[in-house]
């Protein structure tokens, strides 16, 4: 307060120049002393005063009743009056323009400071009081829901634009009539009205809910579907003045819920189309890169050959060379259709044949044993004897367990150990396992282990096409991170599973196929 700003209007300098004195000494800023009304309004405009001690009678066109009025409905300026003059008269006039105090010359020092202090105190708190109803006016005209007010007796006292759109009411036509009449609800099932619950909140003391199948009733007569809740509304000594209705029409909400959903669906399909547009990138910089390779390595082997032609020896490494890549090349381009084949559904339906596990196996292993015996890797073969035959399509099972090994020989370092364990659970009678019927009933298990381990945050994108391990390429094969990814896609063809675990040094990938019995095809 000490720091308040302070005009005086008082056309007596003796008086003027002491309410001034007396200010400053109370430590109050004077931003100026003038004589006349309209001298008042224009330091006012132009200072913007926290107070005004205005004289009533002023010389001039404007008395300080009327320059108050025109100060504080334009400037919202508290105006303190100033007279030796208190005939009933100017008291009556000078109540119209709502003064915040009323000094009567001569006045005593305390008497000044006292009131200027309760007058500069009680306009900020009107101040705030009416800048709080302004935002509680702004949020309850701007909510989506519908709100409806009413005093202790249940009469509507506000409704906001939304509560006038669905109602048909309009505030000026609602305000001072029964909230049962402006909010008029039914029961969708019954067609009975159901009770205001504006009245049950009142008369409760409690938040009151209506059922989901409640209908609005609006003053054209339509049926809108709504939900809604009553609260009353109490003082700070919690006594009920008044409640306040929420509601919003269900059908809207509804639409924002479905609106939700496909945004959500939108972006899950934006997302969706983000990843396929990363894959094609990788596709078309991976496979670019991996058919290139074998190309330069023919050419540059075809050059060789050239200029070596009278070189036996040179040329029969540079055609070795030639027919590596071109196998390589072979292959890549193979892995691909099969892979989109198989992703489209269109990969060729094979005829199942009996598969006599011991013997294949010993085939398949064979070329493995030769690599892992020149890197110094261990190869260990663990096949159960005697094992029931597997009836699946034995090209796509030998291209699965050969992938898994030769994946396992690539990421196994120098003195670690590759292990292929093959097994079968037979869940048949001793009578099926006699008459070799029912093999639907046997299950074939390839597990494939090695001495590597995969970090668990890489472990759930080994089977994404082109999708390689970082840094893990120990023999330096290259690769195009395939394999996984079409392993993945003919287990699934022959109606298998596939799982992968790594920790404690060790991965382990497990194939578990069923016998493919029906009608003989897969």
């Amino acid at each position: 307060m000490s720091k308040a700003s302070i005009l005086i209007v008082e056309d007596e300098l003796l008086v003027a120049k002491d309410i001034q004195n007396r200010l400053t000494k109370f430590g109050y800023a004077v931003v100026g002393v003038v004589c006349s009304g309209k001298e008042a309004i224009n330091k006012a405009i132009e200072k913007n005063p926290d107070l005004i001690l205005m004289d009533i009678h002023l010389k001039g066109e404007l008395d300080g009743i009327e320059a108050a009025r025109l100060i504080y409905d334009d400037l919202n300026i508290p105006i303190v009056y100033l007279t030796a003059n208190a005939d009933d008269s100017t008291l009556e006039r000078a109540k119209t323009t709502e003064p915040f105090g009323y000094i009567l010359k001569p006045f005593k020092e305390k008497e000044l400071k006292t009131t200027i202090e309760i007058t500069l105190t009680k306009h900020q708190i009107e101040k705030k009081l009416r800048q709080s109803e302004r935002w509680l006016a702004t949020v309850l005209k701007s909510i989506g829901d519908a709100v409806i007010t009413s005093d202790a007796c249940g009469t509507v006292t506000f409704m906001n634009p939304v509560a006038e759109s669905l109602t048909g009411w309009t505030q000026e036509e609602a305000y001072g009539r029964d909230a049962t009449e402006i909010f008029n609800i039914t029961n969708g099932v019954s067609g009975q009205k159901v009770d205001s619950p504006i009245i049950q909140a009142l008369k409760q003391g409690t938040t009151v809910g209506i059922a989901e199948e409640t209908l609005l009733i609006t003053k054209n007569g339509t049926a809108i579907p709504i939900d809604d809740s009553a609260a009353p509304i109490r003082d700070d000594k919690g006594n009920i003045t008044g409640a306040v209705l929420v509601f919003r029409d269900i059908t809207e909400r509804q639409q924002a819920k479905e609106a939700r959903q496909k945004q959500i669906e939108q972006e899950r399909l934006v997302a969706q189309l983000e990843k396929l547009n990363q894959l094609k990138d990788d596709f078309l910089s991976t496979v670019s890169h991996e058919l290139r390779t074998p190309i330069a390595n023919m050419k540059m082997a075809i050059q060789m050959l050239l200029l070596s032609s009278n070189n036996i020896e040179k040329s029969r490494r540079y055609l070795e060379i030639l027919q590596a890549e071109c196998t390589r090349e072979t292959e890549l381009i193979n892995d691909l259709l099969d892979l989109q084949r198989l992703e489209l559904a269109t990969y060729p339906i094979l005829l199942a044949e009996a598969i006599h596990l011991n013997d294949w196996a010993t085939k398949i292993i064979k070329p493995f044993a030769h690599r892992s015996e020149q890197r110094q890797q261990i190869l260990q073969v663990n096949i159960s004897p005697n094992l029931t035959p597997l009836v699946s399509g034995r090209a796509s099972v030998e291209r699965i367990l050969v992938e898994l090994l030769n994946n396992a020989c690539k990421y196994t370092p120098a003195g670690g150990k590759i292990v292929l364990t093959i097994s079968q659970i037979d869940a048949r009678s001793p009578e099926e396992v006699a008459s070799n019927t029912d093999l639907s009933r046997v299950k074939t298990i390839f597990s494939v282990e090695n001495q590597a381990e995969i970090p668990q945050e890489q472990l759930p994108r080994i089977f994404e096409k082109f999708y390689r391990i970082p840094q893990s390429d120990r023999w330096q094969q290259g690769g195009t991170g395939l394999g996984l990814a079409l392993v993945q896609k003919l287990v699934e063809h022959l109606q298998g599973t596939i799982n992968v675990t790594s920790a404690q040094g060790w991965t382990i990938f497990t194939v578990t196929l069923t016998n493919l019995v029906e009608n003989n095809k897969i």
